[in-house]
């Protein structure tokens, strides 16, 4: 097998619709039919160029309409305590609506994002501030893509991470080991290596923790910035063990001590055999497959994590090389994960071509759809920007990773989700329901909709074939089409019976029995498609 040789075959349907549930939350119908038939490096070098579309966004805004401030940023006003939670609320809205955008530009930004944010933990429920929280996001955002090395070292002296990890009160004579052993752990070296042997020792820990010392965060009410105190460092030489070479850092004091030292430490990390692997095997099991057997450590983490090396850590670099590969292609990771909340609410939501009001002048339909995919995401046990442990969310490191996603309440609660979506009542302006328009599916299927004479009605064939497009992986089989049209959409009636279904629909659509006809067939194996286990892969 290549692994890493470039896959140059032209996308199909098939291969485009892989790409971008795994480069983004999920495809547009249209997206899937832009990226088919382009090369794997044009199509890459489409979602990469697109990041731009969205990289600086307009900040989040008040969604309260019954606030004065409703509509306005609010980042740039006086700190609210009082409205603490509600604005860190508001972030997380915000980057959900960047998320199940649909203006025909998909991009990696956001998923990418939401690796890091689970990669470096920071969560809101501990940090409280919103505007740390804001600024942590947005270092994630437009840092991710860049050098490595840049963003873990501004990751390092980031407020909401100081006060997070309380690297804040790190300070000569009284370290605090929580960054310096989660900065060997789990952000740049990883614990163990692939065959479970130690990469560091507790001394290391400890001596990194004083390489870390002085770096503090404003207490003032409008000022939430961190700086380096001198004052605070350990200007004494930080040794380390023979896992980094037997480096010894050279204690410093004066303004600078603290990036200089903060540097060397970064450098001797990446410097570690085990750090560009510990990133891409992250990376793989995130985009990739999350099961990585020694065949793939093998061929594909190791000479990965070799290229990551030599492109400086460009993390471009290597989902560019990650996305172009052989291995991302292979049929045996083609559905080889199970959706995160992500991928199952913000999915459905593009998939279906679901209005996204605009997040400042509507504010208040984009708030009530936001809570609606939000708080299903966080029913489902992913509550962005707020992860339950350091580690991030379970399925993303224990055992079955994600796997994980899927148990006997999830399970229910995503039927729930999926109802709601089917059978749309929740309104989020008068006349505009969260869900699927089957109507407007049909009118939009069926050519010259009003000329009823002259242009035979639509067949159930059809009408299955376009809703089930690219809803799954897999294409169903014969046996499968059957019993969804025949049993489940027909209710065991002759096909032919939807077609005089549309012809009355057609002829008085604004009849309610005759809506009502043609809706129901659609929600009846919607419903029942999205139940099926092939739906909640990817």
């Amino acid at each position: 097998m290549p692994y890493l040789d470039t896959y140059t075959e032209k996308l199909t349907a098939h291969t485009a619709a892989h790409l971008l549930r795994r480069a983004t939350f999920g495809p547009t119908k249209q997206e899937i039919v832009d990226f088919t038939g382009l090369t794997p490096a044009a199509a890459i070098s489409r979602l990469m160029d697109n990041v731009a579309v969205t990289l600086n966004p307009a900040p989040p805004v008040d969604y309260d309409e019954s606030k004065p401030t409703a509509g306005q940023p609010f980042l740039n006003l006086t700190y609210d305590n009082a409205r603490q939670n509600t604005f860190n609320v508001y972030i997380r809205y915000w980057w959900v609506g960047l998320m199940c955008e649909q203006n025909g530009k998909p991009s990696v930004l956001e998923k990418l994002t939401a690796f890091w944010q689970n990669h470096f933990v920071v969560s809101q429920g501990i940090v409280g501030d919103y505007r740390k929280s804001y600024k942590f996001l947005t270092l994630l955002r437009t840092e991710g893509l860049k050098s490595f090395r840049d963003l873990i070292i501004a990751m390092t002296k980031d407020p909401g991470m100081l006060v997070f990890q309380n690297g804040n009160v790190n300070q000569a004579g009284n370290p605090n080991e929580n960054y310096a052993r989660e900065l060997q752990e789990l952000f740049v070296v990883g614990q163990k290596n692939f065959a479970g042997e130690l990469n560091y020792t507790e001394d290391d820990v400890k001596a990194a923790a004083k390489v870390l010392t002085g770096w503090v965060v404003s207490t003032q009410p409008n000022s939430f910035g961190a700086s380096f105190d001198p004052a605070r460092h350990d200007t004494t030489n930080k040794k380390f063990s023979d896992y980094y070479g037997a480096k010894t850092i050279t204690g410093r004091s004066g303004a600078t001590a603290g990036d200089t030292e903060l540097g060397e430490l970064i450098d001797m990390l990446l410097a570690h055999q085990e750090a560009p692997r510990h990133i891409v095997r992250k990376l793989y099991r995130w985009y990739v497959n999350p099961e990585v057997t020694q065949e793939m450590e093998t061929n594909v983490i190791v000479p990965l994590a070799t290229y990551f090396v030599q492109q400086n850590f460009s993390i471009q670099k290597v989902l560019e090389k990650l996305f172009t590969s052989q291995i991302f292609y292979d049929q045996k990771n083609i559905g080889a994960i199970v959706k995160s909340p992500t991928e199952f609410a913000i999915g459905m939501v593009r998939f279906f071509g679901q209005r996204i009001p605009d997040r400042t002048t509507d504010y208040v339909a984009f708030r009530k759809l936001m809570e609606f995919v939000h708080w299903n995401m966080a029913g489902l046990q992913l509550d962005l920007l707020n992860q339950p442990l350091v580690f991030g969310s379970i399925p993303y490191y224990q055992t079955g990773y994600s796997k994980n996603w899927i148990n006997g309440n999830t399970l229910g609660i995503r039927g729930t989700q999926i109802d709601k979506f089917v059978h749309p009542y929740i309104e989020i302006a008068p006349g505009d329901l969260i869900g699927i328009d089957f109507l407007a599916w049909a009118r939009a299927l069926q050519p010259n909709f009003s000329d009823v004479a002259g242009t035979p009605s639509i067949t159930a064939d059809y009408f299955f074939e376009e809703m089930s497009r690219n809803l799954f992986v897999f294409p169903l089989n014969d046996a499968q089409r059957n019993f969804l049209i025949d049993t489940i959409m027909m209710k065991s009636l002759p096909r032919n019976t939807f077609v005089g279904e549309m012809n009355r629909y057609r002829t008085d659509p604004s009849n309610i029995n005759n809506q009502n006809a043609v809706k129901w067939r659609g929600q009846l194996v919607m419903r029942y498609m999205m139940r099926m286990a092939e739906y909640h892969i990817f």
